[in-house]
């Protein structure tokens, strides 16, 4: 993959960097701050040559508040294809929810904790890039336990652990992998999930409608 990547830290923008590229993806573009990011994407606009994924930290200069945040929703708004991926130090609800709630895919936010965990890391990039959605398993365990007078309280357990593992973007052989179940049962408990949440069949994209509901008021 061709990557822009955004980060202040010098230190973790050259070990990702070169993460990265151990992984076969090429760096496009750096920068080390919110505008640099916005004007590294229109110049590949440009050129005829976006990225195949944007990657950026939350906290970033000027302000070193969510202008990175800021950044991405402002390249998702003008470059709708592109995917992007926000890494984030902490749990933020409300910079999840804002990114998430952008379009039904191409968007991921991780906690950094999860760049070493290699396996993750990189299949996250992947699924991204591919389209889809990925939310950090620690994000989703926080609003499980906080969220109440919601449509999430009528799951059973096992529906909630299925749910869970579908932010993290699993597929369902690999909910049933891990859960040690077949497929067919996962199957069931989506069914379940979005009858529960009231998803019909007809409304495109009920995995990631599914879990944007964590993310609800």
């Amino acid at each position: 993959m061709r990557i822009i990547l955004a980060e202040d830290s010098t230190l973790l923008r050259e070990s990702l960097t070169s993460l990265l590229e151990k992984l076969g993806h090429t760096v496009i573009a750096t920068a080390t701050d919110a505008p640099g990011l916005v004007d590294a994407v229109a110049l590949a606009a440009h050129e005829n040559r976006l990225p195949d994924l944007v990657i950026t930290d939350v906290r970033m200069p000027p302000n070193n508040q969510d202008d990175g945040l800021r950044a991405a929703l402002q390249i998702r708004r003008s470059h709708g294809t592109v995917p992007i991926l926000v890494l984030s130090q902490y749990v933020a609800d409300a910079y999840a929810a804002q990114l998430l709630s952008e379009n039904d895919g191409a968007v991921g936010y991780l906690l950094k904790d999860r760049i070493g965990r290699i396996s993750d890391f990189s299949r996250a990039l992947e699924t991204v890039a591919a389209g889809g959605t990925i939310i950090d398993p620690e994000m989703v365990r926080h609003l499980l336990a906080r969220k109440t007078g919601s449509p999430i309280d009528s799951l059973t357990p096992r529906e909630r652990e299925v749910l869970t593992l579908m932010a993290e973007g699993l597929a369902n052989q690999a909910i049933a992998s891990q859960l040690v179940v077949s497929a067919a049962a996962v199957a069931k408990h989506i069914g379940n999930i979005f009858t529960k949440l009231d998803l019909t069949p007809d409304e495109g994209h009920r995995r990631v409608k599914a879990v944007l509901l964590y993310f609800s008021t």
